[in-house]
């Protein structure tokens, strides 16, 4: 960890831009839980809707913004739509960070709100 500040340039205006649009649509519990589920393997839009709890409709709204966003990808399967990831890098960050808050949460527990105040 002997990296300093200036190991690391700077990202462009775009692409915090981009980033911060990828963290807007994963910051929704909805959308995070799809690319969690589809983080483990490809899904249709119904056993997906089954997994995470949600309405068919609400389900495909989600997915379609996400596979605007790029974020997923589909392809068709006779009469059905499947689902997957098709980036590494969004699959690696969302179950790292899933997973160290999910281990956090089984240590010790954590006080009501704890992220609440720090821009969250």
């Amino acid at each position: 960890m002997g990296e300093s500040a200036e190991d690391f340039a700077d990202p462009s205006d775009g692409v915090l831009t981009e980033a911060a649009a990828v963290f807007g649509l994963l910051a929704s519990p909805a959308r995070l839980h799809l690319v969690w589920a589809l983080s483990q393997g490809e899904s249709d839009v119904t056993r997906l809707a089954d997994r995470v709890g949600g309405a068919l409709p609400a389900v495909s709204q989600h997915l379609a913004k996400l596979k605007l966003a790029g974020l997923v990808s589909s392809r068709r399967e006779g009469r059905r739509q499947i689902y997957y990831v098709d980036d590494p890098d969004i699959v690696t960050v969302v179950r790292a960070t899933v997973g160290q808050l999910t281990a956090r949460s089984h240590e010790v527990p954590a006080p009501a709100g704890r992220l609440r105040g720090v821009g969250v």
